[in-house]
């Protein structure tokens, strides 16, 4: 691939946007024109520095994929009218009581007086210990080595607790894979203390982290890697034996970065309960250069509490709670201190069996609706609460993410786009040719009433657009 000639659309030494004497380059020919008479690509291109010679917008000001897709809802009135649309782009579950065997969710909350102090930027001590509990009891037992409460930082929300790690990690090549979580994306693109890597994986077989490709990283001088296990956007999980091997290649090589945040969305084991975690194959909780990050957000369906945890050696666990002060601040201590009783290890286990069993309903819903559609799903996802939606086969018009992300809109149904889960830190690559282009993540997180509205609309966009094809 040829750069001579490329227009860039900064000016490198002002950072202000030039524009072009000329047409965008693109790396193997030209946009088609299903792409160039859509406004939805012109507006993508125009917003994101690295898509067009003149971007659109200050590149400075950035946003993941999810955010982008609801302000183009916010637009078309989603903002005034949210119960008439069906929001399956948000990654978030049903927050509401009712799901069988799962605990009330407090509706008020007692603040004491430590409440209404500044609280430790690594969190309270009873948190921390009862998060190091939970983590001994469900994957630890019979091990010598157990976390403590020195083993555990609490967060507010998932995207602190990856920034936080990102802020102590020494100089490195960081291995991330793609398709993964968007709001990486951003925070790759932070920080210059290591040097952002990305390894695409295979469509043909399920995008899968094989302990063959961790290898290869490390061989070629990766020394952290940052991977979401199960997978956020393809539903998958990496479980043992598979799991223990990677982490066997990875000790005193490289640190491992765990995202697990959908680890209770387990469908591979009946529903039992059981939760695939990296904790169950550290040897030592101080030397293994392990850290796991999860939190109340998605398996406790609480993301407005902002109450997450990061677990791993003491000697990260201090740095990582002594950056919060610069941070973030650290997380909101009433709400820590509620959280508390939510985790005791049996409580735990209920709770998750009842989650399991709810989701992997929902899910099966939601696949069986699609292939009446003539969606065509090769893998049913095993974990999360989502699917990695291929538009392939669907009339040309919306056989793109894009353009069926635009369609879908018109019908009060928000997806999103699968080209942002192609992470592109400080947007160093031509995203036009990726192989996430045909895909959208379609969520089924939200309660079924809202599934139903979701897949009623996306039942008229097939219509429609199919009728469309007829005619022409």
């Amino acid at each position: 691939m040829s750069f001579n000639n490329r227009k860039f659309s900064m000016n490198r030494s002002s950072g202000v946007p030039r524009e072009s004497t000329s047409n965008r380059r693109f790396s193997t020919g030209q946009p088609s024109q299903s792409e160039n008479d859509s406004r939805i690509h012109r507006q993508f291109r125009n917003a994101h520095e690295g898509h067009r010679s003149h971007a659109g917008l200050d590149p400075t000001r950035a946003s993941t994929g999810v955010v982008w897709c609801t302000e183009r809802a916010i637009e078309q009135g989603f903002g005034e009218e949210p119960e008439k649309w069906a929001n399956l782009g948000q990654g978030a579950p049903e927050v509401e009581d009712g799901i069988e065997g799962s605990f009330k969710r407090p509706t008020e909350i007692d603040i004491t007086n430590a409440g209404r102090e500044y609280g430790p930027t690594a969190g309270i001590k009873p948190l921390r210990a009862a998060v190091a509990n939970l983590y001994n009891a469900h994957h630890r037992v019979g091990k010598t080595s157990q976390y403590s409460w020195e083993n555990v930082c609490i967060v507010p929300g998932g995207r602190a607790g990856l920034i936080r790690i990102a802020a102590v990690l020494n100089n490195a090549y960081l291995g991330f894979f793609i398709p993964d979580y968007t709001a990486y994306n951003e925070m790759l693109s932070l920080f210059k203390n290591f040097a952002a890597i990305p390894s695409p994986l295979s469509e043909s077989d399920g995008y899968h982290i094989n302990p063959d490709k961790i290898a290869e990283e490390i061989a070629r001088g990766t020394s952290v890697i940052l991977t979401s296990n199960p997978r956020n956007p393809t539903g998958k999980v990496v479980k043992n034996p598979e799991l223990a091997e990677i982490q066997d290649i990875c000790r005193d090589r490289a640190t491992l970065v765990m995202d697990e945040f959908y680890c209770g969305y387990n469908y591979t084991s009946e529903c039992d309960g059981t939760v695939i975690s990296a904790a169950e194959n550290v040897d030592d909780v101080d030397e293994d250069d392990v850290l796991i990050i999860d939190g109340l957000t998605k398996r406790f369906r609480l993301p407005g509490w902002r109450i997450a945890w990061i677990v791993g050696p003491k000697e990260f666990i201090k740095a990582i709670g002594s950056c919060g002060s610069y941070l973030d601040g650290g997380a909101a201590v009433p709400f820590q201190e509620a959280a508390v009783e939510m985790l005791e290890p049996n409580k735990v286990k209920v709770e998750m069996k009842a989650l399991q069993t709810h989701f992997k309903e929902k899910r099966d819903y939601v696949i069986g609706r699609l292939r009446e559609m003539g969606f065509k799903i090769k893998t049913v996802p095993d974990s999360t609460f989502y699917i990695w939606l291929d538009l392939e086969g669907l009339p040309f018009a919306i056989s793109d993410g894009l353009n069926f992300f635009q369609a879908c809109l018109e019908e009060k149904v928000i997806v999103v786009p699968g080209i942002f889960f192609d992470l592109n830190p400080s947007k160093r690559r031509d995203l036009f040719d990726s192989p996430c282009h045909h895909f959208v993540r379609f969520s089924y997180g939200p309660k079924l009433e809202t599934l139903k509205m979701g897949l009623d609309g996306i039942e008229r966009v097939i219509k429609k657009f199919k009728a469309g094809a007829h005619l022409d």
